[in-house]
C-alpha cells in the first residue's frame, strides 16, 4: 500500500509565505496616520523656499512635520480640504492614504499664521536638506530665526525584514534539500546521471516464465541456450565458453519481443534490469554515457544477471549519416559508452544484454558485431497454430460460448501479431458486454476483426442513392475479379456500410505463402483495380473513390520492377536497401535514364493489369450487375451469394481434385502396394487451363497483413 501523498506542499507553502513577507517588509511601513495624510514632497519644499514656515516639528519616528505657516508667495492650505477619513492603518490604508495630498488639521491662528501637519513620504531625505532652508529663511529674517524640533527615531530591531530573509534562507535550502534528496523516485538532480532501470528480481511476484508466452517457438529454442547457460554455466565453463554476451530480438511491434525477455529472466530464476532506449537520452550533455555507465554498474553487482534494453534503435542508430543535419552529438556519446561497456578493457562476468527493435536495418553495424550482439533472434509474426496457442492465453479469463472454435479464429486472424490478438479478445468482450449477452460468440470476434481492421461501423453517414449505387459496383468490381481470377486472395464478403475512412471495402483472407510469382502478384494488382475498372465501364466516367486502390497499386508495381527484377527492360536489378544505411533519400543509386525507365515499366505493369481487370468483368458483367444490386438490397455480401452467382472458383475445384487424387493414390497404394500412374498425368492440364496465375504481395517495408483489400476512400 502506498503512502498518502501530503495534501499541501510544503515547498509551495513556503514559497507563498516568503512573497507575502516581502511585500509586506516592503509596503507595511506605508501604513496610514490618523494624524496626517501623505502628500506630495514638492509642496512642503515650496513652503520652505518661499520663507513661509516659521515654526515645525519634524517626529522622525512617523513621518509627520507641523509647521506654522504665513502669508507669502505659495498659497496656505484652506481648511476645507482636509480629509475625513481616518485610516485604520495596516497595508492596504497605507496604499489608499499614499493618494491624497490634503493636509489633516490645518488651525488659523489670532496672528494670521496656520498650523498644518503633513505625513512626509521621505522624512529622512527631507532632514538630510532642511539645514539649508533653515538658513535661508534665518538670513532673511535675522530678527525672528526659524524655530525648529526633530523628535529622534527609536532604535528598534527590524523584525519584517529579519522574517523576510530567513523565510528566504529556508525556502533556498528546502529548494536545494529536495533537489539533493530527489524524492521518493530518485529523480533529483543529484541523480540525473543514474539510470532508471526497473529491476525484477526472483522474489518479484510478478515473474515471468516461457509458459506465459504463446507461440514464438523458434525464438525460444534459440534463447533457451542463453538461459540453460546461466543455469548450468560450469558444464560450459569446463569446456572454455564463453558466456554469450548478448542477444538481439528482432521482429515487427507487438510480437512479445518484451514479453520473451522477460520470461527468458524468470526462466533462468537470475535479476533483470529493465531500460528503455529513451531513458538514455537528456537535454543535458553527458548524461546518457553517465547512465549507461551506472546501468552496467548496477548489473555487475547483481551478476549473473540479464540487462534488457528496449527500442534500442533510439541510442543505436548508425553514426555519421546525415551529420550536417545535427548538431547534437549526445545520442553518439551514448552508443560509444554502450559499446566500450558491452566490449571494452573491462569484462562484465555474469552480465548478458537483450535488446528489442523494430528497426534492425537502421542499427549501428559495430553495435550488430559478434561479442556484443552475438546472435540476432528473429521474433516474426505468428503462423496458424502459434496464433491458436496466443488466443487460448488471451481467452482463459473470459466466459466463452462453448461451441467457439478457437482454430477458426486463428485462421480469420492472419498477419495478426500477439498484441492485436490481445485486442481482438478484449474488443469481442466489450461488444458482447454492449449487448448484454451472457457469454462471448463467434460473432463477437469476427465484429471485432472488423472494427480492428476497418474502424467502426458509420451507418448515419449521409450518402446519396448515386453514391451508394458507385460504391456498390465499385465493390462489386473488387469481389468480381478476385473471385474469377485463380491466385487472387480468396473473398471473405464485401460491405458498401461505411466503417472508419472506407466507404465500403472488401475483405479477403490472403494466403500464408513466404514467396510471390509474378502471375500471382499481376492477379492481385488486377483485383485491386476491379473497383475503378467497373466505375468506368458502368457509368462511364471515374470517380475518387479508388484513391486508397491506386496507391497501392502504384507501390506495388514500381515494388516488382524496382525491387524484385520482375521487369525486362529494367533487368534483373534490385534497387532495395535492406540495410537502411543508404542516403536513398539524397541521392539515387541509379541514373535518370534508368528512372524514367523504372517510372515506365510500372506503368505498363499498371495497365497489363488494367486489361486484366477490363477483360474479366466485360466477361462477366452480369454477375456484376446481380452482385452489385444484391449490395445495394443487403449491403452485406458473404462468399456463399459470391458463389451462388459465378460458381465455385477454379483453385478450389483444382485443390479438391488434387486432393483426392492423392488420397485415391494413397489407397491405391495401400491396396496393390504400387501407386496408380494415370492420377499423376490427369491434373496436370488443369493449371494450363486455369486463367493467370497471381496473389497478393506487399513492398518489404510493410509485410502482408490481407485483412482488409480495397478499402473505398472518398476524397470529401
Amino acid at each position: 500500500m502506498q503512502p498518502k501523498k501530503p495534501r499541501f506542499n510544503p515547498l509551495v507553502i513556503a514559497i507563498v509565505l516568503a512573497a507575502v513577507l516581502m511585500v509586506w517588509s516592503v509596503l507595511g511601513g506605508t501604513g496610514g496616520n490618523a494624524n496626517g495624510s501623505s502628500m506630495a514632497y514638492s509642496t512642503v519644499v515650496h513652503y520652505f523656499e518661499s520663507n513661509q514656515v516659521t515654526k515645525f516639528s519634524l517626529d522622525l519616528n512617523t513621518g509627520v512635520i507641523t509647521m506654522t505657516l504665513k502669508e507669502g508667495a505659495q498659497e496656505l492650505p484652506n481648511a476645507a480640504e482636509q480629509t475625513t477619513t481616518q485610516s485604520t492603518g495596516g497595508l492596504l490604508s497605507g496604499l489608499l492614504s499614499s493618494s491624497s495630498s490634503a493636509p489633516n488639521g490645518v488651525k488659523k491662528n489670532d496672528d494670521g499664521t496656520e498650523t498644518v501637519s503633513y505625513k512626509l513620504p521621505y522624512a529622512r531625505m527631507f532632514v538630510d536638506h532642511v539645514s539649508d532652508y533653515i538658513a535661508q529663511y534665518d538670513a532673511a529674517n535675522p530678527d525672528a530665526p526659524m524655530v525648529y524640533d526633530y523628535v529622534p527615531a527609536k532604535e528598534t530591531i527590524p523584525w519584517m525584514e529579519i522574517l523576510f530573509y530567513l523565510a528566504m534562507l529556508g525556502c533556498t535550502g528546502f529548494l536545494l534539500f529536495s533537489m539533493m534528496r530527489g524524492g521518493a523516485g530518485g529523480g533529483g538532480i543529484m541523480n540525473v546521471g543514474k539510470a532508471k532501470a526497473q529491476v525484477f528480481d526472483k522474489d518479484n511476484s510478478k515473474r515471468v516464465t516461457f509458459k506465459d508466452v504463446a507461440g514464438l517457438e523458434e525464438a525460444k529454442v534459440e534463447i533457451m541456450e542463453i538461459v540453460d547457460f546461466l543455469k548450468k554455466s560450469d558444464k560450459y565453463k569446463e569446456l572454455g565458453a564463453k558466456i554469450p554476451k548478448g542477444a538481439l530480438l528482432v521482429g515487427p511491434p507487438g510480437t512479445g519481443k518484451t514479453l520473451l525477455a522477460k520470461a527468458v529472466a524468470g526462466e533462468a530464476n537470475v535479476p533483470f534490469l529493465s531500460i528503455s532506449g529513451s531513458d538514455f537520452v537528456e537535454m543535458f550533455v553527458g548524461v546518457g554515457a553517465s547512465r549507461v555507465r551506472d546501468l552496467f554498474e548496477q548489473a555487475k553487482q547483481k551478476a549473473p544477471c540479464i540487462v534488457f534494453i528496449d527500442e534500442i534503435d533510439a541510442i543505436g542508430r548508425a553514426r555519421g549519416k546525415n551529420a550536417g543535419f545535427s548538431g547534437n552529438d549526445e545520442r553518439e556519446n551514448t552508443l560509444n559508452q554502450l559499446l566500450t561497456e558491452m566490449d571494452g578493457f573491462q569484462t562484465n562476468t555474469g552480465v548478458i544484454v537483450l535488446a528489442a527493435t523494430n528497426r534492425a536495418d537502421i542499427l549501428d553495424k559495430a553495435l550488430m558485431r559478434a561479442g556484443r550482439f552475438d546472435r540476432q533472434i528473429e521474433v516474426g509474426l505468428p503462423d496458424v497454430k502459434e496464433r491458436e496457442e496466443i488466443f487460448n492465453v488471451h481467452l482463459r479469463p473470459l466466459k466463452l460460448d462453448p461451441q467457439l472454435d478457437r482454430s477458426f479464429l486463428a485462421r480469420q486472424t492472419p498477419g495478426f501479431s500477439g498484441a492485436d490478438i490481445a485486442n481482438v479478445c478484449n474488443e469481442a468482450a466489450l461488444i458482447a458486454a454492449r449487448h448484454n449477452k451472457k457469454f462471448i460468440s463467434k460473432e463477437d470476434f469476427l465484429a471485432a476483426i472488423d472494427r480492428i481492421v476497418g474502424g467502426l461501423e458509420r451507418k448515419n453517414k449521409i450518402i446519396t442513392d448515386e453514391e451508394k449505387r458507385v460504391i456498390a459496383y465499385h465493390e462489386a468490381g473488387h469481389a468480381t475479379v478476385s473471385w474469377i481470377l485463380e491466385n487472387a486472395s480468396p473473398l471473405i464478403k464485401v460491405t458498401i456500410i461505411p466503417r472508419g475512412k472506407a466507404l465500403g471495402a472488401a475483405w479477403y483472407l490472403p494466403e500464408e505463402r513466404q514467396i510471390t510469382t509474378r502471375e500471382q502478384m499481376m492477379d492481385e494488382l488486377a483485383a485491386t483495380l476491379g473497383g475503378r475498372v467497373s466505375e468506368q465501364l458502368t457509368f462511364g466516367e471515374i470517380s475518387t473513390g479508388a484513391l486508397n486502390d491506386l496507391e497501392r497499386v502504384t507501390k506495388q508495381a514500381y515494388a516488382m520492377v524496382a525491387y524484385y527484377g520482375m521487369s525486362e527492360n529494367v533487368g534483373t536489378l534490385s534497387y532495395y536497401d535492406s540495410t537502411g544505411q543508404s542516403d536513398m533519400a539524397f541521392t539515387k543509386p541509379y541514373s535518370e535514364l534508368t528512372a524514367q525507365q523504372i517510372d515506365a515499366e510500372a506503368k505498363l505493369v499498371i495497365g497489363k493489369a488494367y486489361e486484366m481487370a477490363q477483360k474479366v468483368l466485360r466477361e462477366h458483367a452480369d454477375g456484376l450487375k446481380e452482385l452489385a444490386e444484391l449490395l445495394l438490397e443487403r449491403e452485406v455480401v458473404f462468399t456463399e451469394d459470391v458463389e451462388r452467382i459465378f460458381g465455385r472458383r477454379k483453385k478450389d475445384i483444382l485443390r479438391e481434385q488434387k486432393e483426392a487424387e492423392a488420397k485415391a493414390k494413397a489407397d491405391g497404394a495401400a491396396v496393390k502396394g504400387e501407386p496408380e500412374a494415370p492420377a499423376a498425368p490427369a491434373a496436370k492440364p488443369a493449371p494450363e487451363e486455369a486463367a493467370p496465375a497471381v496473389a497478393q504481395t506487399e513492398t518489404p517495408e510493410a509485410p502482408a497483413d490481407g485483412n482488409t483489400a480495397a478499402a473505398i476512400s472518398k476524397t470529401e
